[in-house]
């Protein structure tokens, strides 16, 4: 179980850092995109290892990589400039 989450926060950070490159523009400071994305991975592998017990580790560590990604798509700002109309336009 300690290399399960050890697997998942691995795969969190890679997935933060595969983020931070390409999204860079759109995401706040790095050190806050590699921290959400581990814990976004622990949190999911704790989650799926609940609910589906020992011996899935492969599942867990889809599931840490689903909640890991979902976490880290909540950082992301819009591409452009919002445009607002007036009530009036």
């Amino acid at each position: 179980m300690i290399l399960e989450a050890l697997g998942s926060a691995v795969l969190g950070l890679l997935l933060a850092w595969a983020a931070a490159q390409r999204l860079a523009h759109r995401l706040p400071a790095r050190p806050l995109v590699y921290c959400t994305g581990i814990a976004g991975a622990l949190f999911g592998d704790f989650v799926t290892h609940t609910a589906l017990g020992p011996g899935t580790a492969l599942l867990s560590l889809l599931g840490a990589a689903v909640i890991s990604v979902a976490s880290l798509s909540l950082l992301l700002r819009p591409a452009g400039r919002l445009r607002r109309r007036s009530a009036t336009a």
